[in-house]
């Protein structure tokens, strides 16, 4: 396997999980940024007693006919040609979340996948888990009644990014690597390394960073794909040099069916569940759970918490009457990847589910950015009716050689 990106995501993957893997050799670590580069081989190298090569171009992983598996650990500008170009030179993919920059890179990838048979997996772990499948076939079941409502938060304290003049490139940063497809710009440290998450250059700030993974269980638990319409408004409550707002509420009607997303960024009571409590027995202190997603039936309520945690039913008088727990499904979700790249079946978040469920993350921005008008959505052509200001967004042109062509 080769690894695009060794930022904190990559590591995590590395250390807690890829280095202690039987039968898989990391043979490539790529980065823009040599440190970082530098820092991962050897921890790889000290953990496994052979050092990865290393590059700054990651088409020389693509190069190797011996690469079987390609992890895209990319910021979100990255994730949709990194993935198209691993997938053409007959890789499989395991891709971070979200899926892609902006709805028509992610159809592309989609495309991609099925025309060179790929195995690409979206990394949306709770798809993995034995407890949110449970949930999801207790809603199958009719046991919670008809549901009209669902409501998926993303509430935690999230700081700002500070205020910061333009700057030399640090040294030994590709920046020109780095910025790829995303516009041509002066380096800014308030762009660089994580806070890239507040620009539309190359995120969408929490929603599509964090809140993606309730969104894509909330549809999971629902079987929905494409809603009839969104809305959405929001602000940016802190002063500081990011675009995207800390403050949001999305509303997707499916018809008969509406899911909210409610985010804020100021809460410090509003916090995700610890890790020592998502991997043991505890169910969430679920008016606290700033991660939870809420499903309401007409014989049920149902509170359900990504990434370990479970779920609990409550009826109307405030009984629990279902429930099932269960840890954070990681493992699982590498363990399906690396299975359906040796089966050829389709795992447990396909790329077409991680697209699907980035795209109303998407919609919910576009709104916004257009000033919360409500748009509707055509799901034949992944298209806003009658409305070209909106449309506009689903799709940016590349830059230089890094486009993403039109026949993938």
């Amino acid at each position: 396997m080769g690894m695009m990106g060794t930022g904190g995501r990559g590591v995590w993957l590395l250390e807690q999980e890829l280095i202690k893997r039987k039968g898989i050799e990391i043979a490539y670590l790529c980065d823009v940024d040599e440190g970082r580069l530098k820092s991962a081989a050897d921890l790889v190298a000290k953990a496994t007693g052979k050092r990865p090569k290393t590059v700054s171009d990651f088409r020389r992983i693509l190069d190797d006919r011996d690469v079987n598996v390609v992890f895209n650990v990319t910021p979100d500008h990255w994730h949709a040609l990194g993935t198209i170009l691993a997938c053409q030179a007959g890789k499989d993919v395991y891709v971070e979340k979200p899926a892609s920059h902006n709805p028509w890179e992610g159809r592309k990838m989609v495309e991609a996948a099925r025309k060179y048979n790929r195995v690409v997996q979206h990394g949306t772990q709770t798809r993995s888990g034995d407890y949110a499948a449970a949930a999801v076939e207790y809603l199958r079941s009719g046991r919670l009644g008809d549901v009209h409502l669902v409501r998926v938060l993303n509430m935690k304290l999230w700081p700002p990014i500070g205020r910061k003049a333009d700057g030399p490139v640090p040294s030994g940063v590709d920046y020109e690597a780095w910025l790829g497809p995303a516009p041509r710009r002066a380096f800014n440290a308030s762009r660089f390394h994580y806070s890239w998450h507040w620009f539309w250059d190359y995120s969408g700030g929490d929603i599509i960073n964090d809140g993606i993974h309730q969104i894509d269980f909330a549809r999971w638990l629902i079987g929905k794909d494409y809603p009839k319409s969104v809305w959405a408004t929001g602000s940016r409550a802190y002063d500081h040099d990011g675009e995207a707002p800390d403050t949001q509420v999305v509303t997707w009607d499916y018809g008969g069916l509406t899911m909210v997303f409610e985010l804020t960024l100021r809460v410090p009571y509003m916090k995700k569940m610890p890790w020592e409590l998502r991997d043991g027995d505890t169910y969430p202190n679920w008016p606290f759970d700033g991660m939870r997603v809420e499903v309401h039936g007409t014989k049920g309520l149902m509170f359900a918490e990504r990434h370990g945690g479970g779920w609990q039913v409550y009826d109307d008088s405030e009984k629990v009457i279902a429930q099932q727990n269960g840890h954070h499904p990681h493992v699982a979700h590498l363990d399906n990847f690396f299975k359906c790249v040796e089966t050829r079946e389709r795992p447990n978040a396909d790329i077409e589910e991680g697209h699907r469920s980035t795209l109303l993350s998407q919609m919910g921005n576009i709104s916004y950015r257009v000033g919360g008008r409500q748009l509707r959505f055509d799901a034949k052509t992944e298209t806003f009716e009658g409305d070209a200001e909106a449309n506009a967004l689903l799709k940016r042109a590349g830059r230089d050689s890094w486009i993403v062509p039109e026949t993938v």
